[in-house]
């Protein structure tokens, strides 16, 4: 396989240097933008638990921040395997990404007054008060995105690669790790 192919098949791979990467820059951009995520973790059975969860905060060092109940599944899953992993989509954009990354979870205080907002109170009446408050950080240690195009470019490749016989290039896919 050329190496054209394969950089069509497996996009770009980067280094994650917050400093000097435009990529990994890109990544936590789309973090930004689309908050929500699905969370998972691994059950005690060593089965996947996936959940929504709310990104407080993406800093630019690639640390995520959310809360969470302190006695919830999520936190006991946390504390007995700290891999995790996080996907985000933004479907009428086209922009997906997936986060894997090692979890840390805690009672913080003034992280969580960092990271609070009034809204915070329907899950924490207690506000920062509440002790099931608890503050989940999470290290990206490997990502990947995916930027695609509207529909009509997937129709243009599609016929595109009909007529030449070459596989269609469509949109960008970039792997990054630390």
């Amino acid at each position: 396989m050329d190496i054209a192919r394969w950089l069509c098949c497996f996009g770009r791979r980067r280094s994650m240097d917050p400093s000097q990467n435009a990529d990994f820059k890109a990544l936590l951009g789309l973090i930004r933008e689309i908050e929500i995520g699905l969370l998972t973790t691994l059950e005690g059975t060593r089965r996947f638990h996936t959940r929504p969860v709310q990104t407080l905060r993406c800093d630019d060092a690639g640390v995520l921040w959310f809360f969470t109940d302190l006695g919830s599944p999520k936190a006991k899953e946390v504390r007995g395997d700290a891999r995790v992993s996080i996907g985000y989509a933004h479907l009428a954009r086209g922009h997906y990404a997936v986060v894997d990354g090692q979890a840390r979870i805690g009672r913080d205080r003034a992280k969580a007054a960092e990271l609070w907002k009034p809204l915070q109170r329907a899950w924490y009446p207690k506000g920062l008060d509440d002790p099931r408050l608890g503050v989940l950080e999470v290290r990206i240690e490997r990502a990947e995105y995916w930027i695609t195009p509207g529909r009509a470019s997937y129709a243009l490749a599609a016929a595109r690669a009909r007529l030449t016989g070459t596989p269609a290039t469509v949109g960008e896919d970039v792997k990054l790790r630390r």
